[in-house]
């Protein structure tokens, strides 16, 4: 190689290096997650087993074979590597007596009028540090091009059945769910569900033959944050042909049979239940002719349900009690219509999720967090960023364990809030300090003149236009940190944003009576206020461009007060007001922010739609939310993140971090999280009745 053309390729790379940048952003409830996945016995008593391996987390399990020497094939979905990957592990306790006990978990019924609790002969036993053997094995994901959310996997034979989200539907709010069948002695990869489609939840039947989804067909995605409106349909497993819809209005389907389907809806009381279709083996039938019934009864809630292959009288659930503040495992038996406690016996202040049955019947799987077990200890947080893996080799991208980030000048620093307090870090994650670990800030931002100066909104989210809120400075290099007022009349003033030369701050307010936007002088807008936008809608999260020149912001001026919300330009002069993108009718696009070059923005939307059935999903405020970049024309929409939680209030810093995970020993408790606050009908059912006398 001659020395110019060596010269030239330094060169390149120098360039492409000093061009890296990092985005951070956050993820609702994500950094508490330490799933898991356990499983017990069904038919005996015995030790509740750990058999994933406590790396990242691990969820939505699949047993492809369990034998009476302890060995099991573990199918199972994990986020390991900052992306999503399915990977199988054989995992073997050689020192465990696996031979049936005595006593049967099938006679310990679990009634509401009855518990269980009261003496520790009662409990079953976690198992955590028994000695083990494992072998692993990635089958799909970790660099192979699908960085996305891989739902819910299942093996027949050599062909690996699952979703992702790697194809763009080119649809706005449209979710990028699809089946897939990928070869693993080939590679080979085909796409089982139909252009335009999205499918989530497959499973396949136990001869291998049939899937079933639940599948939005071509009616898109509307919005639902609760339960997806979902049809059943089946279809051929070898190459997604023969596709019939079975069961309108359902998810989660379970096979018991070639011809019996379980599956979870919510009925028309408010309670989710567990319900069955019989159909014909052969598929040649209508949906109206396909009979379903309710198999749950009411009182309590019971979704995404496992079959038993080999005991057609069982099938497990996932359920919420009134009595209960956690979602339990329990096993529900046909025909005499009883429930049976199975986790509930061994943690019972913990969430588990989505149970499995082994193909022989004997044991039923679960993810739950690995911190609460018996003694219900929570486990320490020990990631402050977690890189996640992009395509786009320029950017580093990071979850970060707070909520509204933001980059100092030099991206050495970050600021964040825990709502409540509010926080500066190194970003190698040493240094933290604590500002206040009691005021109740949102959003974040520093002056890129002043040296360790930051502006904040502190107040309640999600207010009215006269809740007070106001903007503050904060001088966070001095031993106490100074606050300093910078709003007058705390009518709901968020969101700063200071102009490139440290002069002037852009920010929300509700003072008209509506949220629209104004730039005060950074001293404060006794030092000078302009009003920049009017009109009955809310204008908001606004964000100042590196040369001046623009002001991103979010606004639902294009339908006031219907909660969509669209990414707007405009000069801070007023003028060339500019829509750049809204993901579709009631949607959302939000928390815009400008590359270190302007010439890009990063933004939060549900553009992709929602990825998973959100009852399937530990708690979030809404199941979707995906981080994407666009360019300011408005070309160029690239999606960041795929998963089934919520991101949002991405930042874009000018330092390109090495795209590793970086630890800090903070003191955030991992699962302590709750269930969706729409679970919680139990509760206000019997609330009712008691404040009614019922």
């Amino acid at each position: 190689m001659k020395p110019v053309h060596l010269i030239i390729i330094i060169v390149l790379i120098l360039i492409e290096y000093i061009a890296a940048t990092s985005i951070i952003f956050t993820t609702l409830g994500r950094s508490r997650y330490a799933f898991d996945i356990f499983s017990l016995p069904i038919n005996t008593t015995g030790p509740e087993l750990q058999l994933t391996d406590a790396n990242s987390v691990n969820f939505n399990g699949h047993f492809v074979s369990v034998n009476s020497n302890g060995q099991f094939h573990l199918l199972y979905v994990t986020e390991r590597n900052g992306s999503s990957s399915i990977f199988l592990d054989v995992v073997s306790y050689p020192s465990l007596d696996h031979r049936p006990t005595k006593r049967s978990i099938l006679e310990t019924e679990s009634t509401q009028s009855q518990s269980f609790f009261d003496t520790g002969s009662t409990r079953l036993q976690s198992i955590y540090e028994t000695e083990s053997t494992r072998s692993q094995r990635r089958l799909i994901g970790g660099g192979d091009g699908r960085i996305s959310m891989k739902d819910r996997p299942s093996l027949v034979g050599d062909f690996l059945i699952y979703v992702s989200t790697h194809e763009e539907t080119g649809v706005s709010r449209t979710s990028w769910a699809a089946v897939y069948s990928t070869q693993l002695s080939t590679g080979l990869t085909q796409r089982l569900t139909p252009p335009g489609v999205a499918d989530f939840s497959p499973a396949v039947s136990p001869s291998g033959l049939w899937t079933a989804v639940a599948s939005s067909g071509e009616n898109g995605w509307g919005g639902e944050v609760e339960e997806l409106s979902t049809d059943i349909y089946v279809f051929l497993t070898r190459n997604g042909s023969n596709r019939v819809k079975v069961v309108e209005h359902g998810g989660w389907p379970s096979w018991a049979d070639d011809s019996t389907i379980y599956f979870h809806r919510r009925g028309d009381d408010g309670w989710w239940s567990i319900y069955v279709a019989i159909v014909p083996e052969n598929m040649l039938f209508s949906v109206d002719s396909v009979v379903t019934r309710r198999v749950t009864p009411p009182g309590l809630h019971s979704f995404t349900p496992a079959a038993s292959v080999t005991n057609k009288n069982i099938i497990a659930v996932a359920t919420r009690r009134p009595d209960s503040d956690y979602r339990h495992i329990e096993l529900f038996d046909i025909g005499s219509g009883k429930f049976k406690y199975l986790t509930r016996l061994v943690a019972p202040n913990a969430h588990h999720y989505n149970p499995f049955i082994s193909p022989d019947s004997s044991r039923v799987g679960y993810h739950r967090c690995r911190g609460a077990g018996n003694n219900g200890k929570m486990i320490k947080n020990d990631l402050f960023l977690e890189n996640i893996r992009t395509e786009k080799p320029d950017i580093s991208l990071f979850r970060v364990d707070g909520s509204f980030p933001s980059f100092s000048p030099d991206g050495s620093r970050i600021a964040y809030v825990w709502l409540p307090g509010i926080y500066v870090i190194n970003s190698d994650g040493s240094g933290r300090r604590v500002i206040d670990p009691d005021v109740s800030a949102f959003s974040t931002v520093w002056d890129p003149k002043r040296k360790g100066m930051i502006y904040t909104s502190i107040g309640p989210t999600f207010a009215s236009e006269d809740t007070s809120v106001d903007i503050y400075s904060i001088d966070v290099d001095v031993d106490e940190p100074r606050f300093t007022k910078l709003t007058i009349g705390g009518q709901n003033n968020a969101f700063p944003s200071v102009s490139p030369d440290g002069k002037w701050i852009v920010f929300r307010s509700g003072r008209t009576g509506h949220k629209n936007l104004y730039i005060m002088n950074a001293i404060g807008e006794k030092g000078g206020l302009t009003q920049l936008t009017e009109g009955p809608w809310s204008d908001t999260m606004c964000s100042w461009s590196p040369d001046g020149d623009w002001i991103a912001f979010v606004s639902d001026r294009h339908n006031p007060g219907s909660g969509s919300f669209a990414l707007y330009l405009i000069h801070p002069n007023g003028t060339g007001l500019r829509h750049l993108i809204h993901s579709g009718s009631g949607g959302r696009v939000n928390h815009p922010g400008f590359s270190p070059d302007g010439n890009h923005l990063v933004f939060t939307s549900d553009y992709a739609g929602v990825s998973a059935e959100p009852i399937s999903n530990p708690h979030h405020y809404q199941p979707y939310g995906d981080i994407f970049t666009m360019k300011l024309d408005g070309s160029e929409l690239t999606r960041l993140t795929h998963n089934s939680y919520e991101d949002g209030t991405p930042a874009w810093g000018p330092k390109f971090l090495t795209p590793e995970n970086v630890k800090w020993s903070g003191n955030e408790e991992k699962c302590s999280f709750e269930d969706p606050y729409w679970l919680a009908i139990a509760n206000r059912l019997d609330d009712a009745k008691i404040q009614c006398g019922g």
